[in-house]
């Protein structure tokens, strides 16, 4: 009987060593991934805060909870399952999908980059007083759900390419064929990756928002020194707000572009993949310092000014077809 309880306590033991290594594996692949998401989750965290606008303080902060809800819902509920099924059923899929979300944000900084040099304002403006606040407030809730919908997938995306070598679905067996462990970890990484961006991006963004009546708050007190770095933030916050942009609108094109590169390389075209890293260790070994910051600074310019290319060729398209369905109405 000692021994028997001996041996179970073992069996225990080693369930126990089993489950903690494999925690610790989903924790490491989820900080991989999410490094890898890294460029998406600047983006993410540098459109929110202009939904925002137009708010009372004391609304700002329910606002943004109830987009990072949103945010959360299309990570889990959608995003996860469907990438699950990718995995399992259509793993050469996830490569195609990830290069349209790439271009996509690569359009999105084309847009924003027109926009800034005095071209077409993309998306609608405010041009008249708000009547039904409530509505108004619903609506900007929605509209950045639906524009967390396309950040949030591709972080998914970027996240389930990097954790995803091989695919669930042994032998293309069907549902029986899965390896459940695999597809297990996979899922718990990905819920992860979700968990933790979304509290990441809206807890920046929350504190973001809120700086300028923290700032008040400051400049209000007693003592001098909290009065200076109250007008410092006061002063300060809407630089970082148009520095913010500026940092989104490159990270669009920077991921995009790095996104279409690797894609293509993945797809067997990897002749650019290889003209960049070529030219970035060029200059990396022409200057001498630095090596390895030179050297993934000048590949992520070059992937960015790939994306801007690509973006402007989109939006070009994009603004044509539009053109020419508003004549034909």
């Amino acid at each position: 009987m000692p021994s028997g309880l001996a041996a179970l306590l073992d069996d225990v033991a080693s369930i126990t060593k089993m489950a903690a290594a494999s925690i610790d594996d989903v924790g490491a692949a989820a900080m991989k991934a999410g490094s890898k998401a890294a460029g998406v989750v600047v983006d993410d965290a540098a459109v929110t805060p202009r939904y925002v606008t137009e708010f009372t303080p004391d609304r700002e902060l329910p606002i943004i909870w109830q987009i990072a809800k949103g945010s959360l819902r299309n990570k889990l509920l959608i995003l996860l399952p469907v990438a699950l099924l990718l995995s399992a059923f259509l793993p050469w899929a996830v490569t195609p999908l990830l290069m349209l979300g790439g271009a996509f944000l690569c359009f999105e900084g084309a847009e924003k980059t027109i926009e800034a040099l005095g071209g077409q304002k993309h998306g609608k403006s405010i041009t008249g007083p708000i009547e039904d606040m409530a509505a108004f407030e619903q609506e900007r809730i929605s509209g950045a759900i639906r524009t967390d919908f396309i950040l949030s997938a591709e972080i998914m995306a970027i996240a389930l390419a990097e954790v995803s070598p091989e695919s669930p679905a042994a032998n293309n067996g069907g549902w029986l064929g899965l390896d459940w462990f695999l597809l297990g970890e996979q899922a718990a990484v990905l819920g992860v990756v979700a968990l933790g961006v979304t509290v990441i991006v809206y807890g920046a963004v929350g504190l973001i928002v809120k700086m300028d009546d923290i700032g008040l708050h400051l400049a209000q007190r007693a003592d001098a020194a909290s009065r200076a770095v109250g007008r410092g933030l006061l002063i300060g916050m809407p630089v970082v707000m148009r520095a913010l942009s500026i940092i989104g609108t490159a990270a669009m094109l920077w991921v995009g572009g790095q996104i279409l590169v690797h894609g293509s390389a993945l797809l067997g075209f990897a002749t650019l993949e290889h003209l960049i890293h070529d030219a970035a260790h060029a200059v990396s070994g022409a200057l001498g310092f630095a090596k390895g910051l030179i050297e993934w600074t000048v590949g992520a310019l070059l992937a960015g000014i790939l994306g801007l290319i690509v973006g402007a060729a989109i939006a070009a398209v994009v603004h044509k077809l539009t053109a020419l369905r508003g004549t034909a109405h």
